[in-house]
């Protein structure tokens, strides 16, 4: 069911919204990580590091897809905020024929080099015949996640992040049945959990379309929708294409950290991979504010209500920063704990003291990486791609610079390090920017101030731009 974010009660509508994202997000981490579990418990831990030693690499090339759409969705929410439902179908047309078009690219591209980008990488020879058969059928399957992504992305922009949800915990219970089957009863090793994560990710596609066809008739595409021009297409691939860059310079610096732990052997993997597993859960709550915060910021700036926003990111801000430091405290003191759920109680001390230096180096910092995220997102809703490229540039370089230049001197030390540098080295332009979009925007709009959560603004035209 679609929503109107630009009524109502800001907080009310931002939790709503953030509650069955967050809980969507932590059912498709449960099955990535159900994956991970099954693979070390039921093929080794060898084949377990080689999931771990391709996840860098999953994320540069599926995050651009779905960074893609995700920007895609941008506009979807700016022109259902502004009620637009004809601009609203001919974005929808162009979105649907540029996803399609990156799908069958990634899909030829990626099938084609499997070899060779593992070797790029470096992959240890222990570990890779298994990252091969895995990424071997997972690329195959790359039409079918930027599908879901596409669709549920969609129904998100119009403020609909319930039904995602749905469809998010049929394809993880789904999935994790399916790793048995493939992997325990036909014997299919890795590659079965390769098949079990593309078959569900088919089947959550295949269920969000019938979904979005019957009952989201403003999502439907007609006939005259197809006419579309060169400016609808240049104005989604501004938008668009920046997003997913970001995503994937982000994964290109994720790339350099799994190359220096692959030079540093089969342990360190395995402790950054157990590490981060726990690491990209415990973070989901601050990534889904940040989320929410896109739709949002999308919606209001599309209905010119510039105060709503404002307003809506200090309070986002307040109750991630205060989850942020909660967690931190809980993984200083337990995460290493955690982590022994995919290496085991009785992994070798080395590992443990790795991983414990993971938490001890990141856990600290969430508060930063928590308004990271809202600040990055809430300018991606109002349509500054310009700013978070530049974030996403210098994660890059810090990420790639850790790699460089800490490892050999601190070894894993200086790979678990490399994020938080990353977060830092992308809050000080995020900042930045976001003060100077808010001043930029004030200044161009008369706004009224709240009273009791009610909220109006008077703008300009909706066909102004941020530059």
């Amino acid at each position: 069911m679609k929503k109107d974010m630009t009524e109502g009660n800001p907080i009310k509508l931002i939790v709503s919204f953030m509650i069955p994202l967050l809980i969507g997000n932590l059912f498709q981490q449960f099955y990535n990580m159900a994956d991970a579990f099954i693979v070390s418990r039921t093929i080794g831990v060898t084949a377990f590091s080689a999931i771990g030693s391709t996840l860098s690499l999953q994320f540069l090339i599926l995050g651009l897809a779905i960074g893609i759409t995700a920007g895609l969705a941008v506009i979807t929410s700016q022109r259902f905020g502004s009620r637009d439902e004809k601009s609203l179908r001919k974005n929808l047309a162009t979105s649907l024929i540029i996803s399609v078009t990156i799908a069958v690219i990634l899909t030829v591209l990626t099938t084609t080099f499997t070899e060779e980008i593992l070797t790029i990488m470096q992959t240890p020879e222990e570990t890779y015949a298994y990252a091969y058969d895995y990424l071997n059928i997972l690329f195959r399957g790359i039409g079918a996640v930027i599908l879901f992504n596409f669709l549920a992305n969609l129904l998100r922009a119009i403020g609909d992040s319930k039904t995602p949800l749905y469809f998010l915990i049929i394809t993880s219970v789904l999935n994790i049945v399916l790793d048995y089957v493939f992997i325990l009863v036909f014997d299919l090793g890795i590659g079965g959990a390769a098949l079990a994560t593309v078959t569900a990710q088919i089947t959550s596609s295949v269920l969000c379309l019938v979904y979005i066809w019957k009952k989201v008739p403003i999502l439907r595409i007609y006939k005259e929708d197809w006419k579309l021009s060169k400016a609808e297409f240049k104005e989604h691939l501004r938008i668009g294409l920046p997003y997913g860059f970001q995503y994937s310079i982000i994964a290109i610096g994720s790339v350099a950290i799994t190359i220096t732990l692959n030079q540093l052997g089969a342990a360190s993997v395995a402790a950054y991979t157990a590490a981060q597993k726990i690491d990209s859960v415990a973070v989901l709550p601050l990534q889904s504010f940040g989320v929410t915060m896109s739709t949002y910021a999308a919606q209001n700036y599309g209905a010119r209500k510039l105060n709503r926003i404002w307003y809506g990111v200090n309070q986002a801000v307040k109750m991630s920063v205060i989850y942020s430091f909660v967690i931190g405290a809980i993984l200083l003191i337990w995460g290493r704990n955690f982590a022994t759920l995919f290496v085991g109680a009785d992994a070798p001390a080395e590992v443990l003291r790795m991983i414990q230096f993971y938490f001890l180096s990141t856990a600290p910092l969430y508060a930063i990486l928590s308004v990271l995220f809202i600040y990055r997102h809430t300018l991606q809703g109002l349509g500054n791609s310009f700013a978070p490229t530049v974030a996403g540039i210098g994660e890059l370089l810090a990420r790639i610079g850790a790699a460089a230049f800490l490892s050999i001197p601190l070894g894993f030390l200086g790979a678990a390090i490399a994020n938080p540098l990353a977060w830092i080295a992308a809050f000080v332009p995020l900042v930045m920017a976001y003060r100077s979009t808010k001043r930029t925007l004030s200044g161009r709009m008369t706004v009224t101030p709240p009273d009791d959560l009610e909220f109006k603004c008077t703008a300009e035209p909706a066909t102004s731009k941020i530059k």
